[in-house]
């Protein structure tokens, strides 16, 4: 395996310290096993079932928490039949746990023995708690105004909580600076590992579904990793015509926050850097996503769309889907909140698959 940049070609190490190349692009994983159904291990129910197309050489016993093959439920919202795929029954609460399940098996492989991150919750609660798993020192990087939730979940882990005042990019500001003085960058958006263990979602859904590929993924986007993951899981199951089709891919943001909306309704290639705004959805506050470019691409080569909802829509739409039984973060809930708009674009027969991102529990009732 080696990495490549997306933007210049070049090519590195697969155990290389540097989070991007030198011309500034991310980093994509070439030489990544292909999907052989043969090679699932059936009696294993979470993601590790797929471990054969997995890029995990470590042999000594799998990092794993148990994450994974969250069920699939059925329910209608706005008059839309949609399957809801449970991803906030992860164990750290949030879909976070695919990637960082994949990267922390990986870094322990490669001797990595101190990790840094930047994460607004989510996914600096999830390395906290794999990294404590894998003995790997954590040390997370946080905007001091993110949920005191998700926040003391962070602590309670173990890993080195880091307060940064002021917005969301200081605290990337920040860690980027600590990883130049020795730590090994795990980032859940630049690092391309995560996008690895992102990919399980697509395998499951096609998998729980008999072998066949949703019609439609509608999803939350911030930097798009989890849109990203699934395209690139779902692609690995037409290669060998597993299915016989991609699922349309519709990208979910906040209205206060939309860099990729306001790109995609420009029909530009790539996202610009926006004025911060702040939303409820705080998962995907993000100004300017560094895979913006693909996940453009991704959502056109489907025929999907993307779409911003106002956080007043979402905050009804979450307890829309709380009085289905279904209790998720503001973060998550924007794609729920989405489904009104794709009422004229989603058939009444079509399969519609929702991955409820985050539990409810990491936010308080009124949002955020």
């Amino acid at each position: 395996m080696k990495l490549r940049c997306f933007s210049c070609k070049r090519t590195y190490p697969y155990d290389t310290y540097r989070w991007r190349c030198e011309c500034g692009g991310v980093f994509e994983l070439e030489g990544t096993p292909g999907f052989a159904k043969d090679d699932i291990e059936t009696s294993d129910f979470s993601l590790w079932r797929y471990r054969a197309m997995l890029p995990v050489k470590y042999e000594e016993g799998l990092i794993s928490l148990g994450e994974g093959f969250t069920p699939l439920v059925e329910t209608q919202v706005y008059g839309t039949k949609i399957h809801c795929k449970l991803e906030f029954l992860a164990p750290t609460g949030s879909f976070k746990d695919r990637g960082t399940a994949v990267l922390v098996n990986v870094l322990r492989g490669l001797g990595v023995k101190r990790v840094v991150e930047d994460s607004s919750g989510n996914a600096g609660a999830s390395l906290a708690a794999y990294a404590a798993r894998g003995r790997i020192e954590a040390e997370i990087y946080v905007p001091a105004h993110a949920s005191p939730t998700k926040l003391d979940q962070i602590a309670v882990y173990g890993a080195k909580l880091v307060k940064v005042e002021g917005p969301r990019e200081r605290a990337a500001q920040a860690v980027q600076e600590a990883a130049a003085r020795g730590a090994y960058y795990a980032s859940h958006y630049y690092n391309p590992f995560t996008l690895e263990g992102l990919k399980s979602i697509a395998y499951e859904i096609c998998e729980q579904l008999g072998w066949r590929a949703p019609d439609n993924l509608v999803l939350p986007v911030g930097h798009g990793t989890l849109l990203l993951g699934a395209y690139r899981g779902f692609k690995d199951l037409l290669a060998p015509g597993l299915t016989e089709r991609l699922p349309r891919l519709f990208a979910v943001q906040a209205r206060p926050c939309a860099p990729l909306y306001e790109a995609y309704q420009r029909e530009l290639a790539d996202a610009f850097a926006i004025e911060k705004c702040h939303t409820i959805a705080e998962g995907i506050s993000i100004t300017q996503p560094v895979r913006g470019r693909q996940v453009l691409a991704a959502v056109r080569e489907t025929g999907g769309a993307v779409l911003a909802v106002s956080d007043e829509e979402t905050l009804r739409a979450r307890d829309e889907l709380a009085q289905r039984g279904l209790y998720v973060e503001p973060t998550s809930a924007v794609a729920i909140a989405a489904l009104l708009r794709l009422r004229g674009l989603i058939g009444l027969e079509e399969i519609t698959i929702v991955p409820l991102t985050g539990s409810g529990l990491k936010s308080s009732a009124k949002g955020g």
